[in-house]
C-alpha cells in the first residue's frame, strides 16, 4: 500500500487560497463600469484619499497582487525546515491570512470608491483586535520556528526563552485586541484611533522582546 505524503496537501492549499485571493474580482466585473477612472488606492489618517490609479489597478491589479503575495508567503513559511513546530492554528491561519485580507480589503476598496458609505475605520479595527486576540490565544502553543512567531535570536536560541516570551505575549496581544476593539466603537476622529492603535501595536510588539531580552540578560547573568 502506498503511504500518503502529507506534504501533498499543501500544494492544494495554496491552489485555494490563491483562487480565494482572485474571488474579488467577480465584484470588480459586477461594479467595473461604476468605478470612477482613477481609483482611490490609498488614504490619510483623515480619510481623504492621497494616491490614485486606474480603476484596473484596483480591479484586477490588487487581486492579482495577493495572489502572488499569498505564494510568496507560502513558500516562505514552507520552507522553514522547522515549520512544523508551529501551532497547526497558526500555519493554518499563515496558509490563509493573505487570501482572506483579499476577500477584505478589495471589496473595501471597491465599495469607497463607489461612495457606499461605511464606517471602514471601524471595521477595520474590529477586524485588528479580533486578529490580534487569535493570534494571542494561539501564541503560547507555538514552539521554535524561523516565521511565525517573536523571532529574535534570544527566543530562537533557547527554548525556554521563546516559551516564557510567547506565553507573556500571547497574554499581551490578546489585552491588546480587547483594546483595540473597544477603541474602534469610542467616538474618537480618524487621527486619535489611528494613533491609539498604533500605540497599543507598539506595547504588544515591543514588550515582548524586552522581556524576552531581559530573559536572556538573566540567564547570561546566572551562567557567568
Amino acid at each position: 500500500m502506498i503511504k500518503k505524503n502529507k506534504e501533498t496537501k499543501f500544494p492544494i492549499v495554496l491552489v485555494i487560497t490563491s483562487i480565494v485571493c482572485l474571488l474579488p474580482i467577480c465584484l470588480s466585473l459586477a461594479v467595473y463600469n461604476d468605478l470612477p477612472e482613477s481609483a482611490a488606492m490609498q488614504w490619510n489618517f483623515e480619510g481623504n484619499p492621497n494616491w490614485y490609479a486606474h480603476k484596473a489597478v484596483l480591479a484586477f491589479g490588487m487581486p492579482l497582487f495577493f495572489m502572488a503575495l499569498n505564494i510568496i508567503v507560502f513558500f516562505l513559511v514552507h520552507a522553514d525546515p522547522k515549520h512544523k513546530n508551529a501551532s497547526k492554528v497558526m500555519l493554518v491561519f499563515v496558509e490563509w491570512f493573505i487570501s482572506v485580507l483579499s476577500l477584505i480589503i478589495v471589496p473595501l476598496m471597491l465599495l469607497t470608491n463607489l461612495d457606499v458609505k461605511m464606517p471602514t475605520v471601524t471595521i477595520v479595527l474590529v477586524l485588528v483586535g479580533i486578529l490580534f486576540v487569535f493570534l494571542g490565544n494561539y501564541m503560547p502553543k507555538n514552539k521554535q520556528n524561523y516565521y511565525i512567531g517573536i523571532r529574535v535570536s534570544w527566543t530562537l536560541n533557547d527554548p525556554e526563552n521563546w516559551n516564557k516570551t510567547h506565553r507573556m505575549g500571547g497574554f499581551l496581544w490578546i489585552i491588546g485586541g480587547i483594546l483595540t476593539i473597544i477603541t474602534a466603537f469610542l467616538p474618537l476622529n480618524n487621527i486619535v484611533g489611528i494613533t491609539v492603535i498604533l500605540i497599543i501595536l507598539l506595547i504588544i510588539a515591543a514588550v515582548p522582546i524586552l522581556y524576552s531580552y531581559s530573559l536572556y540578560k538573566k540567564e547570561k547573568g546566572a551562567v557567568l
